[in-house]
């Protein structure tokens, strides 16, 4: 297999790229019910395959499979063991087709779509690939590894005309959806400042997972495995636990970050932050991993239609001893909402109008008349109704107990195959919004830099062509609408 691994998309067999027809081009403001292109009847079954049956790949494929009228016909993965589990765990009662090479499954007539569960660097390769197959697609957080590879994947989708989903299945949450009905309604005020957390202390947790007896390259396609990513000889830790690594993933912001900006744009309707910094550092997992296990990021988002200006504050730890207690907290001028997955609080607190005065001030540091004519100028501006705050008011939501955020992603996903629409809850414009700010957290940790972007146009800004917030969110009023 040649080094670049977009060279080796091109050298497809002749028999993948038989399959591999593009369909009429939909643009993104064009309606998202799509009659001529609808290939499964609402009684059929839809019929997909899972490409990477990893740890995320074997839950992805539950998901799916508690959704009615699915059916699994095929898995794809580069360990030999991975696949003889798939025909243990999935293949009892049928003919479960399993490959090493992704490119077999996509050339198969029996298979509608495909869900894409691979290391990032693989992502928008075989999503590409695979629309150009005439196949749907579901594929994992984050969409695409780097930032200049997200256009590639948008244009791709338009073309196919076929559904699309990325899967970062918590704003398929009841939670989430309660979060987002109470800040569109105005219950917290205007947005100033968000944050939000996930820690860890475990080595599982930091991603040390288990590595099977048998790894060999007789067992693992480790040069499939490399695609274009610098070549090594074979390292079993780094394709088992290719999260640790640069080369495959995307760090802590990949992995987790990308879930709670998900979260936060789903809620708040923004498009992004146009400034994002971070730093961080390798503190406790000094196992060869070349990613950090600490990292916060700030980010600013600008004023747009939908909301104030507001900030975000992202942390992940993974050598966090302590307390975790892992929540977004969204804050307003009139409240704040605390969610997680499976519960929300939202507290509300709105100030007097009258603003004080004594106490820690500096009233008590006048002379005596002018304490009195303050006195008498105060009594007149705030009458005894202004002086009074409102009752600190809790509303809290668990989710019912039968919620099932990962199957309900999934079942958007199919809803959608089955009405010929390209209109996911996370559609691949969603999806690179929410990846860009991650993957510009990753190019500001290792270039020690801050990088500009432009949340509409979904470029990167250089500090010599860069706009301000406000210059890039007023020129275009396209800000009103997802693209």
């Amino acid at each position: 297999m040649q080094s670049n691994r977009r060279t080796f998309i091109k050298s497809l067999s002749a028999a993948s790229a038989l399959v591999a027809t593009e369909s009429i081009a939909k643009p993104f403001g064009a309606p998202a019910y799509i009659p001529d292109l609808m290939k499964i009847s609402p009684n059929d079954k839809i019929r997909f395959a899972t490409i990477g049956m990893g740890i995320q790949g074997n839950f992805d494929t539950q998901s799916a499979l508690r959704n009615p009228d699915v059916e699994l016909v095929g898995c794809a993965d580069l360990y030999s063991g991975r696949l003889e589990h798939a025909k243990t765990a999935y293949g009892k009662d049928k003919d479960l087709f399993i490959t090493r090479d992704y490119r077999e499954i996509l050339a198969r007539p029996d298979v509608d779509a495909v869900l894409i569960v691979t290391p990032d660097h693989w992502h928008d390769h075989i999503t590409i690939a695979a629309l150009k197959a005439g196949k749907h697609v579901y594929c994992e957080k984050p969409m695409v590894q780097h930032l200049n590879e997200g256009k590639a994947v948008i244009e791709a989708w338009k073309k196919s005309g076929k559904t699309m989903q990325v899967g970062s299945q918590r704003i398929s949450s009841a939670a989430f959806k309660e979060a987002k009905r109470l800040v569109e309604a105005g219950d917290i005020g205007q947005i100033n400042y968000i944050e939000s957390n996930n820690d860890r202390f475990n080595a599982i947790g930091a991603w040390n997972y288990s590595i099977p007896t048998d790894a060999s390259t007789q067992t693992v396609d480790w040069d499939r495995f490399l695609g274009d990513a610098p070549k090594r000889p074979f390292d079993e830790k780094r394709f088992f636990r290719w999260r640790n690594y640069k080369d495959y993933g995307t760090g802590v912001a990949g992995d987790l970050f990308i879930h709670l900006i998900t979260g936060v744009h789903f809620v708040t309707n923004t498009l992004g932050p146009t400034r994002i910094y971070s730093s961080g550092n390798l503190a406790y997992w000094k196992d060869g991993r070349d990613v950090p296990d600490i990292m916060a990021c700030i980010m600013d988002y600008p004023k747009t239609d939908q909301h104030e200006a507001f900030q975000m504050v992202l942390r992940v730890n993974f050598a966090n001893a302590g307390k975790i207690n892992d929540v977004t907290r969204i804050i307003g001028n009139e409240g704040q909402i605390e969610f997680s997955e499976n519960n929300l609080i939202m507290t509300k607190k709105k100030l007097p109008v009258a603003p004080g005065y004594g106490g820690y001030d500096s009233f008590f540091t006048f002379t005596e008349p002018v304490q009195q004519e303050f006195t008498k100028k105060y009594d007149a501006q705030y009458p005894p109704d202004t002086r009074k705050s409102e009752p600190v008011k809790e509303v809290r939501f668990e989710a019912p107990k039968n919620d099932d955020p990962s199957a309900k992603h999934f079942a958007d996903f199919f809803d959608n195959v089955r009405r010929g629409s390209q209109g996911t809850v996370e559609d691949p414009v969603f999806g690179f919004r929410a990846a860009a700010p991650v993957l510009a957290c990753n190019e500001s940790y290792f270039e020690q830099k801050v990088v500009h972007w432009d949340p509409i146009t979904m470029t990167q800004q250089h500090p010599t062509t860069k706009s301000t917030s406000a210059e890039t969110v007023a020129k275009k009023k396209s800000a009103k609408k997802k693209t």
